[in-house]
């Protein structure tokens, strides 16, 4: 079975844990523990998130603003450095035998995307204090937005297109590699139609929404979101929480999940089981092999013929 599966922020560093390198080695160390069965017995591409480490690196470099980098080379510089901690310690847990590969992965985006005048993607710390958050914005001409009872900064996120280096992703898979690839949803790219070539724009894409494009491209049988909640909740947070155990894409596209959070990784299963008929998963990455089998998390597919919970 070929598997796409689409790491959260957890996967990388746990909530409220510092943002060192070893504390983002542990995490990625234990997602890979849970990964590597998957790898073995399947076809498996990996995603990933980047919105706190590309923040940090951008905050980092405006405080030498005459060398600092654009944020589409910061995109680049998470890609490899997430996906070079992934490709190790995943490697460290199969056979020699078993390639594992990080591509360094474009994603072509419309200039005209209406996310580069309304910025929705956070990244980067929280701060705790809005006079703080303010304080930063205006030093470095950010644009800061509450996020829950704190704020972050937010950055333009458009719509995926056009998936580059696609071609490389399929060569890999057909010859028995575990692939990494659209770490943080890829770095964004625009087409000059004149002369035909690609440059990078200041942006973050939606890591999931990258994703739900990349499975189905390489016809994935299934796309996985994992997170650090077993699935999706009715009433989260409430006494009367449940579970939603399956789902028809029509029936989550009438509820209200967080921007945030839950809100993309929804848009991004029922993208993709309403364009391939095929299923997605929503569900605890420490769950993987259940989700694999059906038997955990939340189940979006088009034969769901009303939602049922736990």
């Amino acid at each position: 079975m070929r598997i796409v599966v689409a790491l959260g922020g957890n996967a990388l560093l746990e909530r409220g844990a510092p943002m060192t390198a070893a504390s983002q080695r542990r995490s990625i160390a234990t997602a890979c523990t849970a990964l590597a069965p998957a790898a073995l017995e399947h076809e498996l591409v990996i995603s990933h998130g980047n919105g706190p480490q590309v923040g940090l690196l951008a905050l980092q470099a405006a405080a030498n603003s005459d060398s600092a980098y654009p944020l589409d080379v910061l995109d680049a510089q998470t890609e490899g450095m997430i996906g070079y901690v992934i490709e190790q310690e995943l490697g460290n847990r199969l056979p020699a035998e078993r390639a594992v590969a990080t591509i360094l992965t474009m994603v072509e985006v419309d200039p005209n995307d209406p996310a580069f005048t309304n910025p929705p993607k956070y990244v980067g710390p929280v701060y705790n204090d809005k006079t703080q958050a303010d304080d930063v914005g205006r030093l470095h001409g950010w644009t800061m937005k509450q996020d829950g009872d704190r704020w972050r900064r937010v950055v333009p996120s458009p719509l995926p297109g056009r998936i580059v280096e696609l071609q490389s992703i399929e060569w890999l898979l057909k010859h028995g590699a575990v692939v990494i690839c659209a770490g943080g949803g890829g770095i964004p790219c625009v087409r000059d139609l004149d002369n035909d070539t690609l440059s990078g724009v200041e942006a973050v894409i939606d890591k999931d929404r990258t994703s739900a494009v990349l499975a189905e491209n390489i016809a994935a049988d299934t796309l996985i979101i994992a997170t650090d909640v077993s699935g999706l909740y009715l009433d989260w947070g409430r006494p009367e929480q449940r579970l939603i155990v399956s789902a028809s894409p029509s029936d989550l596209t009438d509820l209200m999940f967080a921007a945030g959070s839950m809100g993309p990784k929804v848009a991004a299963a029922v993208q993709f089981t309403r364009r391939t008929g095929r299923p997605a998963r929503i569900g605890a990455l420490e769950d993987l092999p259940e989700l694999i089998a059906g038997r955990a998390g939340t189940r979006i597919s088009v034969d769901a013929n009303w939602m049922t919970f736990r």
